[in-house]
């Protein structure tokens, strides 16, 4: 269910593009988390709920983080390409539906800690499962923990700064959108069967809608009234995941 052997030439590409964008970022002066991001338009409290909407927004992630796992600690899935993707990026998943619900509670910089860090995990862990599935699955294995590691960091790196009053966002920017430009990559060029690929582009494509949703988060507040922009990033987000979900089944389904 794995695309041929990587040629050298697209490895070369995704270094490059990799270096080149790490370098553009390391140019940038260093870039502090706004206040403002913690103010969101739908500020509606239900039954006690602050934020009511953007919290409870979350329960989608738990349900499918909590169904994902369960998929992939069945003795029948243990011999599934990028497994340890799929475990990382569902468990990673279940804590992000809680550490969101924290933050949406009582946004600040201390409780969106708790929101990024299982984040930047499954960023990184749905980029290794596409290495695994779309390019070779003995390197998407190889730079799953390498990338864990580095979108954690990535993390702690900003908070860390923030704290020291000098906050710098520009290594979880990286973990963020290099991945999707990556994959953008790697979609184009892999060998991969189709249907892999194509839902591959479904949850890239709920990830990008997601994130135009978020940017007009009181434009589309104040233009539908009922539900605001995060919200919406919230649900179409968990849309993609379930994406994810469908992809697992998918190669599982492939598993002989």
């Amino acid at each position: 269910m794995t695309a041929n052997a990587p040629t050298p030439a697209r490895l070369a590409l995704l270094a490059v593009l990799s270096a080149v964008s790490v370098l553009a970022a390391l140019a940038l002066d260093p870039v502090a988390q706004d206040p403002a991001y913690h103010r969101f338009a739908d500020t509606r409290a239900l039954l006690g709920v602050p934020n009511a909407l953007n919290v409870l927004s979350n329960l989608p992630f738990l349900v499918l983080g909590w169904v994902g796992v369960i998929a992939c600690w069945r003795p029948t899935s243990r011999h599934i390409p990028a497994l340890p993707a799929f475990r990382v990026f569902f468990i990673s998943l279940a804590l992000i539906a809680v550490g969101s619900a924290v933050y949406h509670w009582q946004p600040s910089n201390h409780t969106l800690l708790l929101d990024r860090l299982p984040m930047s995990a499954g960023f990184m862990a749905f980029f290794s499962m596409v290495l695994s599935l779309c390019v070779d699955a003995r390197l998407g294995r190889r730079v799953l923990w390498p990338l864990v590691a580095a979108g954690v960091a990535s993390v702690l790196y900003w908070y860390a700064t923030e704290l020291m009053g000098r906050g710098d966002l520009r290594p979880y920017a990286l973990v963020q959108f290099l991945p999707l430009v990556l994959i953008a990559v790697v979609l184009a060029t892999s060998t991969a069967p189709a249907r892999i690929r194509i839902t591959v582009g479904f949850v890239l494509g709920c990830y990008l809608l997601a994130k135009v949703a978020e940017v007009l988060d009181s434009m589309l507040f104040d233009t539908i009234g009922m539900v605001s922009g995060h919200t919406l990033k919230h649900l179409v987000a968990a849309v993609g995941v379930y994406g994810v979900l469908r992809l697992f089944r998918m190669v599982d389904a492939a598993v002989p």
